[in-house]
């Protein structure tokens, strides 16, 4: 038991507690003030009637020791009691109203008299507590010959006040529990949209997002998405990471499909000049007169699986980021060595090539960045025909190589730079593994550049764009040559 933690209170009920505190120590408030205000208005009528009370009691109708008539206007229970300087003390106080101009009265007993006796005269009326008879105000007023005192009871004024406070806590009550009442039925309402985002969630955690090609097909509404509220702002930015978790299980999909297809691609270009050398080295044990063909074709395919497994090695490299050679290269002079390689290579084909007048240099892996030009020149030369044209054009941030042979075919294109895409193979002279390509983009992307493919029958163009080298000055030009 000592594990379990308190279950947290919602949202709703949170605000809902604040709305009824708010409410109860506002009428707390409200009432404890209408409170004091009334009884304080209460005491000062009563002292005003003490004071008349008073004035009557030292008037000329002041009654005598023997006299039991407090005269007409006298209210219920009101007291008067004199104190001769020589003699015994009496009092009356009006225990009934009879009638206008009649009354009853009942004399003060000695504990009473007493009470009463011990107050000294003053301006203002004071508060005495009577055995039997309760709390009074009274004013003491000297007179010749003694002191008289009047008072009214406090009971009145106690009474009104009790029936005040009952009815303000009656009202309070009924004031909280209508304050919970609506406050709950108000706050579901405004947090109703809310819940339903929640529940766009919970629906999406409930999708199996573990593999596969996921579609998440819950989005928050668009009504629920007003940047201008609280609750639009949730929504928004839900939706926002549910387009992002689509898009991300999208691209793993791809790769996962991207590398299973590598991986079958790569075993079937292995398993063929494996198939080669097994084939042919049977053959040279039952027919051994054949062993300098035998071995020659599998020297062939040895440097065929060789140059393969390093393509690869190489675009394993690539993708795990290892770091390549960063130094300035004299791309001018790279370009023209490539284009005076593949003119001895390959005369049946024009070879151009366009220099600015500046030399381009860019920072880079020297080794690398000729893997790049000579990949793309071979491209140019296995996919055109004899007789076309393959112009060089460079850039200050990089190089164009152009043919005008029949280009890529449309659906081929946009795949071009991908792992083991090959053309047409009745329309090419050669054969290839399909990763020419997809090294140029690796090897350009390592160096933080870009390649880009415009193809049309009579009009293709691969541009390779590298960054440019870092200007330095003429001494640090020297300290780097010394």
């Amino acid at each position: 038991m000592s594990g379990l933690r308190p279950r947290s209170l919602t949202l709703t009920a949170r605000l809902v507690a604040v709305v009824v505190v708010l409410v109860a120590v506002s009428a707390l408030l409200i009432g404890t003030a209408t409170t004091l205000a009334m009884q304080h208005n209460l005491d000062q009528r009563l002292d005003a009637d003490v004071r008349d009370a008073a004035r009557f009691a030292v008037g000329p109708r002041r009654p005598d020791r023997d006299g039991d008539d407090f005269g007409p206007g006298q209210q219920f229970g009101s007291l008067e009691a004199y104190y001769p300087d020589s003699g015994q003390p009496w009092g009356l106080v009006l225990s009934e109203q009879e009638g206008e101009g009649f009354s009853a009265s009942t004399a003060l007993d000695e504990a009473q008299l007493g009470a009463l006796d011990g107050l000294g005269a003053d301006r203002d009326p004071q508060t005495v507590d009577l055995p039997d008879l309760g709390s009074y105000r009274v004013l003491v007023t000297d007179v010749p010959g003694g002191t008289v005192v009047a008072g009214l009871p406090r009971s009145e004024v106690r009474e009104t006040v009790e029936r005040l406070v009952q009815l303000e806590l009656l009202a309070s009550l009924l004031g909280v529990l209508a304050a919970a009442g609506v406050g709950t039925w108000v706050v579901r309402r405004q947090l109703a949209p809310l819940r339903e985002v929640a529940a766009t969630a919970h629906r999406v955690a409930e999708l199996p997002l573990a593999s596969g090609d996921i579609q998440i097909a819950e989005r928050v509404p668009a009504r629920l998405t007003d940047e201008g509220t609280e609750v639009g702002q949730v929504g928004s930015a839900l939706n926002t990471m549910l387009d992002h978790v689509e898009a991300s299980l999208a691209t793993r999909h791809r790769s996962e499909q991207q590398v299973r297809q590598f991986v079958a691609d790569a075993s079937h270009e292995l398993r063929t000049p494996l198939a080669t050398i097994a084939g042919y080295t049977e053959l040279a044990r039952h027919r051994p007169e054949t062993a300098g063909t035998a071995l020659a074709k599998v020297e062939t395919e040895s440097a065929r699986m060789t140059a393969l497994v390093e393509d690869l090695l190489l675009l394993a490299r690539l993708d795990a980021g290892r770091p390549l050679d960063r130094r300035q290269v004299d791309l001018s002079r790279l370009l023209l060595e490539a284009v005076d390689d593949a003119r001895v290579v390959d005369r049946e084909r024009s070879w151009r090539l366009a220099l600015p007048d500046e030399p381009i240099t860019v920072t880079g892996d020297a080794a690398r960045l000729h893997q790049v030009v000579t990949n793309l020149l071979t491209n140019a030369r296995k996919y055109s025909p004899a007789g076309s044209t393959i112009t060089v054009t460079g850039t200050p941030r990089g190089f164009t190589v152009h043919d005008d042979g029949p280009g890529f075919p449309a659906d081929l294109a946009p795949r071009a730079f991908e792992r083991f895409v090959r053309g047409d193979a009745a329309r090419t002279r050669a054969g290839g593994a399909g990763l020419g390509l997809a090294l140029v983009r690796a090897i350009v992307e390592a160096h933080g550049g870009t390649v880009a493919l415009a193809s049309s029958p009579g009009d293709t163009s691969i541009t390779v764009r590298l960054p440019a080298a870092p200007v330095q000055d003429g001494n640090s030009e020297l300290q780097s040559r010394a």
